[in-house]
């Protein structure tokens, strides 16, 4: 069991069967392999995939249907085989958020993050209908 440090000194702990496991790791950080992801209330839409790895670094994350309830992100054969998805209802999809200074978010649709609940191994993935995605869509401030 492993402790993942977040803000306000809390400390929450981590626990094997629910570590997240991406094998190829995410774009710039292909070396880290393991993540929790992380949900507080009053934070809500939002998330924090945070790595379990030194430096404790973490990626605020949005499932992009709740801003986009008609965003299907069109998998690959390949991404579908290598997740073992069976059924889309077996796919968490997040997006990336990045926050801007300003008070601007904007979130990454082309390079989902696709999750199988069940096995909790996940990829980042470039969609076949990419073309048709934003790389950085606005967030509304009220997301």
């Amino acid at each position: 069991m492993n402790e993942v440090a977040v803000p306000k000194t809390e400390r929450l702990a981590v626990h094997e069967e629910n570590t997240i496991h991406l094998p190829l790791g995410l774009l710039g950080f292909e070396s880290v392999k393991h993540f929790v992801l992380l949900a507080r209330p009053d934070e809500e839409p939002f998330m924090r995939l945070q790595m379990l790895a030194p430096g404790e670094h973490a990626f605020v994350v949005l499932s992009p249907s709740t801003i986009l309830p008609d965003y299907r992100p069109e998998l690959s054969p390949e991404d579908v085989a290598f997740l073992e998805l069976k059924d889309p209802a077996d796919a968490l999809v997040v997006g990336i958020v990045t926050l801007y200074g300003n008070g601007e978010a904007t979130i990454n649709l082309r390079g989902p993050i696709v999750l199988n609940r069940h096995t909790l191994v996940g990829k980042q993935v470039i969609p076949l209908n990419a073309g048709a995605l934003e790389l950085r869509h606005r967030l509304p401030a009220c997301a």
